[in-house]
């Protein structure tokens, strides 16, 4: 069973040390293919020069790899969540044109001007938690 577990743990080192063969921009296309070349035909003698020669900075490239990865993911949340919603000032322009054109009533557009108005209450106004929802104003 030892002999197995270990056998497991040099194919995944092995492994590790391709993949970063191949994850390392400063390596040439010779240097690279040098390099996969004594890993492969002498596996041992390759891997254990290897991490003596460049086992510090292969532990640099994949921290540096999982922070793009990380800043990537929190890229792409960011324009996907994209503003909360529009401020109060849009708001209010676009209950004025609805209104305008005749979608809503005079006492509807009241009651949503008040909300928009309620909802951007400066500190020290009306909390969400203290007034009641939407659905529960309208009659």
């Amino acid at each position: 069973m030892l002999v197995l577990a270990l056998w497991i743990l040099w194919f995944f080192l092995l492994f590790r040390i391709i993949f970063d063969i191949f994850r390392d921009d400063a390596l040439s296309g010779w240097a690279k293919a040098g390099w996969l070349a004594f890993v492969i035909l002498l596996p041992f003698l390759g891997v254990f020069v290897y991490l003596i020669a460049r086992g510090r900075s292969m532990g640099r490239r994949e921290l540096a790899q999982a922070r793009a990865q990380q800043e990537e993911f929190d890229t792409y949340v960011r324009e996907t969540a994209g503003t909360a919603r529009p401020s109060s000032t849009e708001e209010l322009a676009n209950l004025s044109d609805m209104r305008a054109r005749g979608d809503i009533t005079d006492e509807e557009f009241r009651r949503a001007k008040a909300l928009v108005l309620t909802d951007y209450a400066p500190e020290g106004g009306t909390t969400s938690a203290a007034r009641p929802s939407r659905g529960d104003q309208e009659g």
